[in-house]
């Protein structure tokens, strides 16, 4: 099964407005499929937002007022609601699962995996996202990003891999000084015991990863799964047999990366040109 989500995280604001749209829902007597007729919208849209899993646009609110007494209760609830801040929500079934695998393979062609990054590179890319970021919004994503970070210490028994295209480190983000960093960063954390770091070269006619990035992990059960990202959402892929294709295609990339001590030594020669 393959599971993408666009919808917000859960947050207590969202399952306030929700329980408070239940009850004035049910107050009417009205069921959801009956409320959704009145509004415009689908019993599954209005169990999602009762259900707090689900942000009402403006229209949902404006629709919902007058059929609901017109008391303007749900405006001033709507005026109170928040996403969680942090991890995107399409990513948070993938973390859930990151915290307790036992294996978790990454590949990266376009930035530098999260596990990986300093505090100074993360926040260059959080200070370039588009639509732009607030100050409190750019403090919530490296708060959730260092918190994951965390894992590479806190699970000593847990088998890390990372493949890593040449060019991420020369593409300098961040400048000179963010780069160096990083790249010493990278350099302590591939020392760790349980964590195997292999560079792509850039000169390299073909490889096993040319159509993107992913990730895959193992289960405390032994179950893998995979989670492949784009620019507005990601898949969680449980599918064996989809899974299969990605973990060839992984073993093959680790076959074509240079070795663990010859990439250690590409990005000193990097670190050492900089």
């Amino acid at each position: 099964m393959v599971e993408g989500s666009s919808e917000p995280e859960v947050s207590d604001s969202l399952r306030t407005f929700g329980a408070m749209l239940q009850a004035l829902r049910e107050h009417a007597g009205l069921s959801r499929e009956a409320f959704g007729r009145q509004i415009g919208y689908s019993k599954h849209t209005v169990e999602s937002v009762e259900l707090g899993r689900r942000m009402p646009d403006t229209q949902f609110v404006d629709r919902s007022e007058p059929v609901l007494g017109n008391t303007g209760a749900v405006r001033r609830g709507a005026e109170h609601l928040e996403r969680r801040p942090g991890l995107a929500a399409w990513f948070r079934q993938w973390a859930l699962k990151e915290k307790t695998a036992i294996t978790l393979y990454t590949y990266e062609c376009r930035t530098i995996p999260g596990l990986l990054q300093t505090e100074e590179f993360a926040r260059t890319l959080f200070l370039g996202q588009l639509p732009p970021l607030d100050d409190a919004q750019i403090e919530a994503q490296w708060v959730e990003r260092a918190k994951r970070q965390e894992l590479l210490t806190e699970r000593p028994n847990t088998a890390f891999s990372f493949i890593l295209e040449e060019g991420l480190f020369l593409r300098r983000t961040g400048g000179l000084e963010v780069t160096r960093k990083l790249i010493d960063h990278v350099l302590k954390v591939a020392r760790f015991r349980n964590v195997e770091i292999q560079i792509m070269p850039q000169l390299r006619e073909s490889h096993a990863g040319l159509d993107g990035p992913m990730q895959l992990l193992e289960t405390p059960n032994n179950t893998w799964f995979a989670y492949c990202e784009g620019q507005r959402g990601g898949l969680l892929i449980s599918e064996s047999k989809e899974v299969s294709v990605l973990q060839q295609r992984y073993a093959r990339m680790r076959s074509q990366a240079l070795t663990s001590e010859e990439s250690m030594s590409l990005l000193e020669r990097i670190r050492g040109a900089l």
